[in-house]
């Protein structure tokens, strides 16, 4: 397969600010081609959304159903191979067990679904079908994140101890949804976003960065779910304490994770410490081209991105030498080159493990990260197993 993939994409239309993301990764390497779309719930907006893309006024699509039928119209050269989800929450599940159904390769947002039953569908129908499914936990796809696991999982820091992960943003601190705000009203309706707000739109990062980061997995958590705003339906701040399953018959790990979208002042302030026997890193998202590293009874290290005392995952996930900043965009663009190495390769449902991206299994661990955090925090038991 020489040519660029053909994608097609659900939600993401006039105001969305994750569709606009998700397409400058998609076209970031040149593998990628964007060619037909239902980008709203709207079937007018979708169709005009679509026109201001530039797509073909037959591949405007009204709705998702209509994408799906008539992409599965055309011939096997013409149609899309792969459709990107981003749509709110609520929305995810039918579009892609429909799409993963029909056996094309599935690109998601986070959360992955609302319940767990749906969670646990999507990966059967993943297995069944053989597709590459990636969910865009980006946040695994920066350089100097990829060189912290391949420490961590190789030895350097010892049997992990401790970690601690955070996300701290502001942008909640007052009742935006009141205000017409359309991510804040979304993202704090229940019916749209879940049974969890901030730590189901931040707090599910923090989760995913720890399994990836340290290969550590919660076995039991103690949550407090708090909604500061008055009258806001959902958490918008989260406090949790984590122990972690063993690892080789070690002493289990303890964590703390918070998340918060009232802390006033906090950008996107996403960060991760991590404690072993013989040193301990940590890494902070807005300074994400450096990853300092403390060894017991050596001196501290600052490893920087784009250098070549980096491990292979690291070097990997660059494209651009020391010096000049990666970010953002070129992480979230980390998990769509992933994927398309995985369709070209026809690695099927095992992509995830063999190209290093977020699959359907971290989607769904994440799902029911999110339930068991809202259970314990409503329950009077001190700890809730997952």
């Amino acid at each position: 397969m020489s040519h660029r993939l053909k994608l097609g994409m659900v939600g993401g239309g006039q105001g969305a600010f994750i569709g606009a993301v998700h397409r400058a990764a998609a076209r970031l390497d040149g593998d990628i081609e964007l060619v037909a779309g239902a980008l709203s719930s709207t079937p007018e907006k979708s169709v005009t959304s679509g026109k201001e893309l530039g797509l073909a006024d037959d591949r405007c699509y009204p709705t998702w159903q209509a994408m799906l039928d008539g992409e599965l119209a055309r011939p096997a050269d013409e149609c899309i191979d792969m459709v990107s989800i981003v749509t709110p929450n609520h929305a995810h599940y039918e579009p892609v067990k429909a799409f993963a159904d029909a056996s094309f390769h599935v690109i998601l947002d986070k959360p992955m679904v609302n319940t767990i039953e749906q969670a646990e569908d999507l990966v059967r129908t993943v297995r069944k079908r053989n597709v590459i499914f990636a969910v865009t936990y980006n946040y695994s796809g920066y350089p100097l994140v990829k060189q912290a696991r391949e420490m961590i999982c190789s030895g350097e820091l010892g049997e992990v101890r401790k970690v601690v992960v955070e996300y701290n943003q502001g942008w909640l601190a007052e009742k935006l949804e009141d205000a017409g705000q359309k991510q804040a009203d979304w993202r704090t309706d229940p019916a749209r976003s879940g049974v969890g707000g901030c730590i189901g739109d931040i707090g599910s990062h923090c989760e995913q960065l720890v399994s990836y980061m340290t290969g550590l997995e919660v076995d039991s958590l103690c949550a407090d779910l708090t909604s500061f705003v008055p009258g806001r339906r959902l958490d918008d701040d989260a406090n949790l304490l984590l122990r972690f399953k063993p690892i080789d018959g070690a002493q289990p790990a303890r964590g703390l994770l918070y998340a918060s979208q009232i802390c006033i002042g906090g950008e996107n302030d996403l960060r991760i410490r991590v404690w072993g026997t013989k040193g301990s890193l940590a890494w902070h998202q807005e300074d994400p081209n450096q990853l300092l590293v403390h060894r017991l009874g050596k001196p501290d290290q600052v490893y920087r991105r784009g250098n070549d005392y980096l491990c292979d995952a690291a070097k990997g996930a660059t494209r651009l030498p020391a010096g000049h900043p990666e970010a953002f965009l070129e992480a979230f663009a980390n998990v769509y080159a992933g994927a398309v190495k995985a369709i070209r390769a026809g690695a099927g449902a095992q992509g995830p493990q063999q190209f290093d991206f977020p699959g359907v299994e971290d989607g769904a661990r994440g799902v029911r990260f999110i339930h068991k955090t809202v259970e314990s925090s409503t329950s009077e038991a001190k700890w809730t197993r997952l």
